[in-house]
């Protein structure tokens, strides 16, 4: 190891300018060098957002619009997980020379350490890693839903070892926890760190490739999470449940969590048939059993390791580094 190594981020943002200030704000309190934003589309609250960024030292946005791709010499992808994929590898090499380590997150997504911030930063968990690591992996902590509509505080985690987080999911959600994977209703792959100016490195949004090589070298990061705000509230579910469901974290392409011979059912067909078994009301109860703060669920994942709580602070922190908004 040689020096303290400085970090950034990659993010494809489609968001209120205020939640794009607020993940903005919340890594620069982290201690991030360089922020990389690719605003997607050209919208008014996009503008404003694009402002704000631009006055940072530490920041770099860009207003993703058509004129953008066309520049890039090809058409706008039409899949978000195609722009984001095209903009992770475009930043990789805005990023060498700038920052040591980047990750690509997202802007409900945000780092959380584990230690005392004034203890531990996120740059000493980076430079405590092997100089021969070329990438570490951030677990996912799933955000509960506050039953009484406060701020976000209580998260749910899962066990790594595949069989030991079936066996755990069937036990703390036992309504539905034979066709979650976790109890999760996004990624459980987590996000990952990876070494700039690397010859070949080829980043995707969960994994990254030299070669033939996925994850070359990959550590865990145990004394890092990822907080997801997937679902914080019953209205950010059930507004992005349709897109989801067509195309994003409930799409029907993604893989159940086991087998379909062994009665795995993928998220996609879980949340059809439920919703079209009993509509909008059943959809609730199935988000109340699994996404909720409710006590019982929380002694449960308590039970097992798996609940935290994180006061992510996000007002103050914009505050402090976007005061003009």
């Amino acid at each position: 190891m040689s020096g303290r190594k400085t970090w950034g981020l990659v993010s494809t943002i489609k968001a209120p300018v205020e939640e794009v200030l607020n993940f903005c704000a919340h890594h620069l309190d982290l201690g991030a060098h360089r922020l990389f934003i690719y605003l997607d589309d050209d919208s008014v609250d996009h503008r404003a957002a694009f402002d704000l960024l631009s006055a940072h030292p530490k920041v770099r946005p860009l207003i993703t619009d058509d004129a953008y791709w066309q520049k890039r010499g090809f058409k706008r992808r039409a899949k978000h997980q195609s722009r984001q994929f095209e903009n992770a590898k475009h930043v990789y090499r805005r990023a060498t020379g700038q920052v040591d380590w980047l990750t690509h997150i997202d802007v409900d997504e945000f780092l959380w350490p584990t230690v005392a911030q004034d203890k531990h930063t996120v740059a000493d968990v980076l430079t405590g890693l092997s100089d021969d690591c070329q990438c570490a992996r951030i677990r996912p902590w799933e955000a509960l839903a506050p039953l009484d509509g406060g701020p976000q505080h209580d998260f749910k985690g899962m066990s790594i070892p595949a069989a030991q987080r079936r066996a755990e999911t069937e036990e703390i959600y036992p309504d539905y926890g034979t066709h979650l994977n976790g109890g999760f209703l996004s990624h459980v792959a987590g996000k990952m760190f990876y070494r700039t100016g690397v010859e070949g490195m080829k980043v995707q949004i969960h994994n990254v490739w030299i070669g033939e090589d996925m994850n070359p070298q990959q550590q865990e990061l145990p004394d890092l999470r990822l907080l997801h705000c997937h679902a914080g509230s019953w209205d950010h579910f059930y507004t992005a449940f349709h897109f989801r469901l067509d195309k994003g974290s409930y799409r029907s392409e993604l893989r159940p969590n086991k087998p379909v011979e062994e009665g795995g059912v993928s998220l996609h067909d879980l949340l059809s048939g439920i919703y079209a078994d009993g509509g909008e009301a059943a959809l609730r109860r199935f988000y109340d059993t699994v996404c909720a703060a409710d006590p019982d669920l929380i002694a449960r994942l308590s039970a097992k390791g798996l609940h935290m709580t994180a006061d992510l602070d996000l007002d103050a922190k914009r505050r402090r580094h976007f005061p003009d908004y």
